[in-house]
């Protein structure tokens, strides 16, 4: 021990000399968590030599320019010693190293054990006397430590657009950091109603996959989401590490250009930004020289119409043009507000045009209003509105267009089966968020009323986007929608919208509920399905409440998963918060946030937790509906 000792002394000098060249790059001289070991090492004098021999070549690795990863093991004897270090890209190898530095000190106080792990803001150090976590990069031994969450003590004073900015970021350097080659991004973002600019990075240990960076960034990001609207936060993991800040911590010309990472279509966009650059006289006079091929040939915005924040007003003609004449073969979906097609504008733009089967006077007036309001919203996991048309026999809305269609597909129809549990449980919390943020985040509190698994599309990464937000007023009178005043389809509704009309945020919850019990099965849940157990034939909430009082509620997952894909324990609290969103009365559901928190943190849920639900058969609904919708 007195090796060591004599070591961190050293150690604490060079960090002190190393910290006071920092600027900008200041490196923080407090650890953020420290976790020891809880077995002792079976040799004191040989552990600890390996131990100091490990550091020295952690260290003589990191004075290497460009070095941001290190890793050393020396076996001597029986005590065995495996390290690794990882710093912050934005670090120079000086300030890496101080950081290094006062990691070695931090772990001091773990002295009498065979392994610990420490985490400073710019860097993190790890050693063990086993190999796992170093060889292998999908071992899940983390010494009994969970993923953790910290957040600041300061919250943003306009959280809406914080909140969304700060989302979208994250989101981008999620998806971004497992697609680069070292598995480190670092960009900013400027929050659209200040001057304030949120710095974010996201990073992985250097020997693992992209897969598991994937996953592991998945968790930080749910943690760090739970962060908002506080003005700091990260989250950290033994595989990777996310933070965000409004404070900078790295230099604006140490960002990564994630453009080419986001998307396949990445490359393209860079051309784009890039040609953007090109001087305006050439660009006005391709713009002159093209203009009237446009003209004829593209749908265009209206110049008398107004725009609310780039979304278009076009002109009728041209949408019908685009999509030959709203003809079958460009259809693409057909539901309740009307059908929906495929179409190619702007530029070549691939988008979705939805014809709105709308029959009453007010329509338009009330079209403009929701238009304006849904054109506004932008979040991941809700489907963007790109424009609309008012000018001719039908109302038309300028959608995302998503080729991978819509959820059912997956679940019961053509695409049946190719599903894993991960992308499963990624679009149930992507529904929540959604869900979430268009009842909570929005400046105005949105209810869907129809949430359904065809209402949910996926882009190519198998994320959700919630379709047809804030059209419910447009809602037609059919055999599934039993009134005018009544907009939901029959098996997703709550009973006390289906029955007395009583609207609330909890209705969207109810069905969000339903949705997820869907995801898990693979069943519709107007499905009528024998149940072996009581004899019985069951709806899909009748029998997942029932499997649910017997405790073995895992039955209700979908046979086509491979059983290797999941936990158990898993699913079944995702089936329990399912369950807690349909529950009865109303006030005991929770809000779309707080499952969000449940399904980011694991919460851990009893079953007196959880009241049995309002069973309301679909065939026994039209009568019962309607009555109560008449004494309105």
């Amino acid at each position: 021990m007195a090796v060591l000792l004599v070591v961190v002394v050293s150690i604490l000098m060079m960090s002190e000399f190393g910290t006071s060249q920092s600027n900008n790059n200041s490196t923080s001289s407090t650890p953020i968590r420290l976790s020891c070991g809880s077995n002792a090492a079976m040799s004191s004098s040989s552990f600890f030599s390996n131990l100091n021999s490990t550091i020295d070549q952690l260290r003589s690795q990191l004075l290497n320019n460009g070095v941001y990863y290190a890793r050393a093991q020396n076996l001597r004897n029986e005590d065995s010693v495996y390290g690794l270090a990882q710093c912050r890209n934005y670090l120079s190898t000086a300030h890496c190293v101080a950081c290094f530095d006062v990691a070695v000190s931090a772990v001091e106080s773990c002295s009498s054990v065979n392994g610990a792990n420490v985490f400073l803001d710019d860097c993190f150090l790890r050693y063990e006397n086993f190999n796992e976590f170093y060889d292998n990069p999908q071992t899940t031994m983390d010494v009994g430590v969970a993923p953790t969450g910290i957040c600041g003590n300061h919250s943003a004073s306009q959280p809406t657009s914080f909140n969304q900015t700060v989302e979208e970021l994250l989101s981008d350097i999620q998806i971004a950091t497992p697609r680069t080659s070292n598995l480190y991004v670092a960009s900013t973002r400027q929050v659209s109603s200040s001057n304030a600019t949120i710095y974010a990075i996201a990073q992985c240990v250097e020997n693992t996959t992209q897969a598991i960076c994937q996953n592991c960034l998945d968790t930080a990001y749910n943690n760090l989401y739970s962060c908002l609207p506080s003005m700091e936060g990260r989250t950290i993991d033994l595989g990777c590490f996310m933070r965000y800040s409004e404070t900078p911590f790295f230099q604006d010309n140490q960002t990564t250009n994630i453009i080419p990472f986001l998307h396949q279509g990445g490359s393209s966009k860079l051309s784009i930004i890039v040609g953007a650059s090109v001087g305006v006289g050439i660009f006005l006079l391709i713009l002159a020289s093209s203009f009237w091929y446009k003209l004829r040939k593209k749908p265009k915005k209206d110049e008398d119409a107004s725009q609310f924040q780039g979304v278009k007003n076009y002109r009728y003609e041209d949408l019908q043009s685009a999509t030959h004449n709203f003809s079958e073969e460009h259809r693409v979906g057909k539901g309740g507000y009307g059908e929906v097609f495929k179409a190619i504008i702007d530029d070549e733009n691939v988008v979705a045009v939805k014809k709105l089967h709308v029959s009453y006077g007010k329509a338009i007036t009330e079209f403009n209003n929701e238009a304006q309001l849904i054109s506004n919203v932008r979040h991941r996991n809700l489907l963007q509105v790109l424009g609309w048309s008012n000018n001719g026999p039908e109302l038309l809305l300028v959608l995302e267009y998503m080729p991978q269609g819509s959820l059912d597909k997956f679940l019961w129809g053509e695409k049946r089966g190719t599903l894993n549990w991960r992308q499963r449980f990624d679009i149930i919390f992507g529904i929540a968020r959604g869900l979430a943020h268009l009842h909570e985040e929005f400046h105005v509190k949105i209810i869907h009323r129809d949430i359904k698994s065809n209402n949910i599309l996926l882009d190519d990464y198998f994320q959700p986007k919630i379709a047809d937000f804030g059209l419910a007023r447009f809602q037609p009178e059919d055999q599934s929608h039993v009134s005018t005043r009544f907009a939901g389809t029959l098996g997703y509704t709550a009973p006390e919208y289906a029955t007395r009309g009583h609207l609330t945020e909890k209705v969207d919850t109810y069905s969000f509920g339903i949705v997820a019990l869907e995801i898990i099965s693979g069943r519709r849940c107007t499905e009528v399905k024998f149940d072996g157990l009581d004899n019985d034939s069951n709806y899909l909430l009748e029998q997942a409440w029932q499997l649910y009082e017997k405790e073995i509620h895992i039955e209700l997952i979908d046979e086509a998963l491979d059983q290797n894909d999941y936990e158990e324990e898993h699913v079944m609290k995702i089936i329990e918060i399912a369950l807690m969103c349909t529950q009865s009365p109303v006030t005991l559901r929770p809000s779309m946030s707080e499952v969000v928190l449940m399904l980011s943190i694991g919460h851990s849920l009893g079953r007196k937790q959880i009241t049995r639900p309002t069973f309301i058969h679909p065939e026994r609904r039209v009568h019962v509906e309607t009555k109560g919708l008449q004494k309105m």
